[in-house]
């Protein structure tokens, strides 16, 4: 339970609020307005005709100056005060890092537990409602496994794998849940006592969405970027051609993220979205190492970035190695590839480090690139084609991100 909101966070709750979850009504006015407090003044609320936006917002706005209308909004403001560990918005330091990058991020989160467990290293365990037994198993131990390295496991909060995928993690408390409805209601409601124990086992409980969304079919897909995006990379345990699933690894493609996908038998029904994503890219991993092994890298640069963004002058490599949850496995592959050089740059040549270095592993566009390295775009064409070439970079969607390189 909150003690209270600061205004910064009412503004954007009342924001939130009007424009009824809707991310594009959201950014334009923002935009339009030049901050979140301005759009939601008094004497602009009447001038939110001058923006491209959904008639519901417009009436919306004029009913929240009327007193009925402020009072249900008071309402609104106390459910969420007696619902919530916590709010953050785009502008709170706690805010996740990791969604940051993406033009379609919730500007609100509402939480239950632990914030902190957001700005862990994460990885998504995905897959079908109607698991199979083995399926169910096979995400358990995927999640038992990781956990038990360190990485927080995020989910949705579903039946079948997300559930196996919860309850494996739980029991290492490292494990998260992203919902498509209010934080007063739990969907499925069979799983009020696993979210519950999500919660007081130090993970945490989270969704964009205010109190009284109902579980309509089209928040899932919502709630699915936001699992990927929180998430160093995304493993399909199981899945059918229509599985929901799916949508999350394409989200997760999108957003630049690794996906790993486990086989099952050629037969089966239950393993054929699997199959499809690994005829189309995905990787195929049978052990929870393999998926350690893939992002160390990744795992290391999230760790940095959330040093840096709180402890700037103490961050060095050697902190990193030690605190972050591939350890053992970063130290490993690291040795056996640089004994000399620094680890996040192993056989990068030196006129190619600060490229490398600016690179991320979201992506980022060559005018960007150009930009902040003050280079011309031949020059840099020609340096991001070496580090290609090296298995050091790679173009995805038009973005230049930093690759796992080549053993």
């Amino acid at each position: 339970m909150l003690n209270s909101f600061s205004p910064q966070q009412i503004n954007s709750i009342l924001l939130w609020y009007l424009v009824q979850h809707s991310l594009s009504s959201f950014s334009k006015l923002v935009q339009h307005y030049g901050s979140v407090a301005a759009a939601v003044q008094p004497e602009h609320l009447l001038t939110w005709s001058d923006v491209r936006i959904h008639a519901n917002h417009l009436q919306r706005a004029k009913e929240y100056l009327s007193p009925t209308g402020q009072l249900a909004f008071e309402q609104c403001l106390n459910q969420l005060q007696q619902q919530c560990d916590f709010v953050l918005t785009l502008d709170d330091a706690d805010y996740p890092n990791q969604l940051h990058p993406y033009a379609n991020k919730p500007p609100i989160l509402f939480g239950q537990g632990n914030a902190q467990a957001l700005l862990q290293a994460q990885i998504a365990i995905v897959g079908s409602r109607k698991a199979s037994p083995h399926g169910r198993q096979v995400a358990y131990d995927f999640a038992y496994y990781l956990s038990e390295q360190g990485f927080f496991i995020n989910s949705g909060l579903a039946q079948g794998i997300d559930e196996a995928a919860h309850q494996g993690a739980l029991q290492h408390q490292r494990t998260i849940a992203v919902m498509g409805t209010g934080l007063d209601s739990t969907y499925p409601s069979a799983h009020h006592s696993l979210r519950q124990q999500i919660v007081e086992c130090g993970g945490a409980v989270i969704t964009e969405f205010l109190p009284h969304t109902k579980p309509l079919q089209q928040h899932f897909p919502r709630r699915n970027r936001i699992v990927s995006g929180l998430s160093l990379g995304v493993i399909v345990a199981e899945a059918s051609l229509k599985s929901g699933s799916l949508i999350t690894a394409k989200l997760a493609a999108e957003q630049g993220k690794l996906i790993f996908a486990i086989p099952g038998h050629i037969y089966s029904e239950f393993h054929q979205g699997c199959h499809q994503l690994i005829r189309e890219g995905a990787i195929l991993v049978d052990h929870p190492e393999q998926v350690i092994e893939d992002l160390a890298l990744p795992t290391q640069w999230q760790y940095q970035q959330n040093q840096m963004a709180t402890n700037p002058d103490q961050v060095t490599t050697a902190s990193i190695r030690a605190e972050s949850p591939t350890i053992q496995t970063e130290t490993t592959l690291l040795s056996t590839t640089t004994k000399t050089t620094d680890t996040t740059t192993p056989h990068i040549p030196e006129h190619l480090l600060t490229l490398y270095q600016q690179l991320d592993w979201v992506g980022q566009s060559i005018d960007y690139l150009a930009q902040q390295l003050n280079l011309d775009i031949a020059t840099l064409t020609s340096a991001l084609m070496e580090l290609e070439l090296m298995g050091f970079c790679l173009q995805q969607s038009g973005l230049y991100l930093r690759c796992r390189p080549h053993k």
